[in-house]
């Protein structure tokens, strides 16, 4: 009962989620690993119960996701290059700062289907966000073309505030027992807020396909549940600016304990690693293949509403680490999900007789 009350947000909601939010947190768009520094994918998208069954019927998600993420370097000047139309061929000496804070709301229909789909249960759903992101660029970047040589000293302030693309969810579970596997594809259509000379997006400005898998061990008994999700994303050539990310790797992971049947605590992290080499890069980003990982804590609490309805709530915080040509941060997820409740046990012989 308890393991059917929580699956319910990971599910739909977290499969599209974390697709629009490393959108959003790309803020700027420029040649670099995984252009602009920010994948299609959202690390941090799936956690606990990530394939852990769930109650057939419609259910609702609604996703705060906060990030505050900085880097400096090639990514920085990629951003500058970019923005004032320079070169890329040019040689460039490295200054720079860039910044990024977003507030996001991720809005998340989704429907599980009561028939079995080769044995599994089949969910599809779609994700849409909106919010603000605000990106700063400052310091000094000096591009050399030979004996020429321009400089470019200062601040560049950029926010928007709009809607993102939009992101289509399928996937497929299964059930043996604690054991609980599931597949999944979702991908990125490019409808959202996106200007390749802005600092600032809510689009990533090309298509992207991502599928993998998922396993989650969940003993109802002991209340110890442990998920792992891992995929690939394959990226589309973004047609403003003849750039296309290269494949990329992630690993989303999450453990709790469940205190009482309504109430858990836990951990979370992800580790995200580009495959292969962008195509279309300026020459000296290199091969541009961006790495990131995170950490940070868990809480959760399922609530009934009526006797049909549950909700879920959820809170889960990040911190990145040991990033390579890919903004680093921090970023708060807030989870408030409605879904059909499980239904009550039947009672025991003991009390009908009664």
């Amino acid at each position: 009962m308890v393991r059917h009350a929580v699956n319910k947000t990971p599910v739909g909601v977290l499969v599209a989620l974390a697709v629009v939010l490393g959108i959003a947190i790309s803020a700027p768009r420029i040649a670099r690993a995984d252009e602009g520094g920010v994948s299609f994918w959202l690390p941090g998208l799936y956690g606990s119960l990530a394939a852990a069954p769930l109650m057939p019927g419609w259910s609702f998600a609604t996703v705060y996701y906060h990030t505050s993420v900085s880097q400096t370097g090639s990514i920085a000047a990629a951003r500058e290059i970019r923005v004032n139309n320079l070169s890329a061929t040019l040689k460039v000496n490295l200054d720079l700062n860039l910044k990024s804070n977003a507030d996001l709301v991720f809005l998340n229909p989704s429907y599980v289907f009561a028939a079995p789909v080769f044995g599994g249960q089949l969910a599809i759903g779609v994700a849409a966000v909106t919010g603000r992101v605000n990106t700063s660029l400052d310091g000094t970047l000096t591009a050399m073309l030979g004996p020429l040589a321009t400089t470019r000293t200062g601040r560049i302030d950029s926010s928007l505030t709009g809607f993102g693309d939009l992101y289509p969810t399928v996937s497929l579970r299964w059930n043996n027992g604690v054991h609980n596997f599931m597949v999944y594809g979702t991908g990125d259509i490019p409808m959202g807020a996106y200007d390749p000379t802005r600092l600032a997006n809510l689009g990533i400005g090309h298509g992207a396909i991502d599928g993998g898998l998922a396993y989650t061990y969940f003993n109802p008994q002991s209340g110890f549940e442990a998920s792992a999700t891992t995929g690939f994303t394959f990226n589309f050539e973004n047609p403003d600016t003849n750039y296309t990310n290269g494949v990329d790797w992630h690993l989303d992971w999450g453990m709790s304990q469940f205190l009482s049947k309504q109430f858990f605590i836990g951990a979370v992290g992800y580790f995200y690693n580009q495959i292969t080499a962008d195509s279309g890069q300026a020459a000296f980003l290199g091969s541009n293949e961006s790495r990131v990982m995170g950490v940070g804590p868990q809480i959760g609490y399922i609530f009934p509403i009526s006797e049909q309805t549950q909700g879920y709530l959820n809170l889960k915080g990040y911190y990145e680490f040991n990033s390579y040509r890919r903004l680093e941060g921090w970023n708060l997820w807030l989870t408030f999900a409605i879904s059909p409740a499980a239904p009550a046990p039947p009672p025991s012989t003991a009390m009908m007789h009664r």
